[in-house]
């Protein structure tokens, strides 16, 4: 679906995201048939070499729109964002530590575990928050403490964490850039940005039903700022309306539940735990907060919503983790066949 709207606005990037789509089923294939359980002592070089590439940026790195998050793929024209590949190697590193250091059934994790695994999050947040990207460090940062949330902690901690948010909130907001205050300066204010209130005139034009390509005029007379990608949804609406975007939220909150089923179900396998709870957390996450923005109810980010706008980086993030959740779960049993070991002598 979101090809064809992208064909409809802009036709030559409609052929790039299909070879976005066609360069995701064959990484797809790839890690769906890697043995990653056996290779699982290679998840911490992973992780630190997307560590690594986060702070090459800061000296390589290539800006766009203001902001150096971008490194530069040698002789292929094409640019990586490294923080999407962190992604990946941040979440399997989470399952592997877990994995090697099971929570505490009744208490759950300690003060000292939580520390330790407090590392693994704040350091590609921290190199991401100096990009500058707040809406991708904080991705991490809700991810990865959202997990051990799953996963289970004592609840001490998490009060105590609560009441340090709390006190720090004016020091918090008085570090951000001048662009981020007015992000939500806009949005606590009673007339929203041009963004959100050309997204808010496009869905409401598109009425129950929608309107045909040629009437959908916020999108296709450039009114609608970003509309292939972070403004998508407003651009759905207007071409498909009401019960169109009912459908969409419909299918993503069927994926959200089925990751958090495979949750419940995988109990006591700790990397798909992770990884299945991991993926929910940012389905719901990307779409509850692209929407949300589209309508003023959230301040503006570069939120994409998954699998659906344009661009290759998120879409080939969500599908390499797709492909590992589907690799887990299809070898799941591989361990158990590797310990059997059969005598066919008499």
């Amino acid at each position: 679906m979101s090809y064809f709207l992208v064909q409809e606005l802009h036709p030559a990037l409609a052929d790039k995201q299909l070879i976005y789509f066609s360069t995701g089923l064959i990484i797809f294939f790839i890690f769906f048939i890697t043995p990653i359980r056996k290779l699982l002592w290679l998840i911490p070089v992973f992780y630190w070499g997307s560590i690594a590439m986060l702070l090459s940026v800061k000296f390589l790195g290539v800006s766009k729109y203001g902001a150096k998050r971008w490194l530069e793929v040698p002789f292929l024209n094409f640019t990586l964002q490294p923080s999407e590949l962190t992604k990946i190697s941040f979440i399997l590193m989470l399952g592997y530590l877990i994995k090697n250091n099971p929570p505490n059934s009744e208490r759950g994790y300690g003060f000292k575990d939580f520390l330790k695994f407090s590392f693994y999050i704040i350091i590609p947040f921290v190199l991401i928050l100096t990009q500058p990207d707040l809406g991708s460090a904080l991705i991490f940062l809700i991810v990865g403490y959202g997990v051990l949330f799953i996963i289970g902690v004592n609840y001490k901690i998490w009060i105590s964490i609560l009441v340090a948010i709390a006190i720090a909130t004016p020091l918090i907001y008085s570090s951000l850039h001048n662009y981020q205050k007015k992000r939500i300066t806009d949005f606590v204010s009673e007339n929203p940005s041009y963004h959100v209130r050309q997204s808010i005139i496009a869905i409401g034009s598109g009425g129950l039903t929608g309107q045909v390509e040629s009437e959908a005029t916020q999108s296709h007379l450039k009114f609608l700022p970003i509309a292939m990608s972070d403004f998508i949804f407003a651009f759905y609406i207007e071409r498909f309306g009401f019960w169109g975007g009912v459908l969409l939220i419909f299918v993503y909150a069927l994926i959200i539940l089925h990751l958090l089923s495979i949750l419940i179900y995988m109990k006591g396998d700790y990397l798909t735990q992770v990884v299945s709870g991991s993926l929910a957390l940012l389905f719901f996450l990307y779409t509850g907060i692209n929407i949300a923005m589209t309508l003023g109810l959230a301040p503006v980010v570069g939120l994409p919503l998954p699998v659906f706008s344009y661009g290759g980086s998120s879409f080939l993030t969500f599908i390499i983790l797709i492909a590992i959740l589907e690799n887990l779960l299809s070898f799941r049993h591989d361990e158990l066949y590797d310990s059997v070991k059969y005598d066919f002598k008499d």
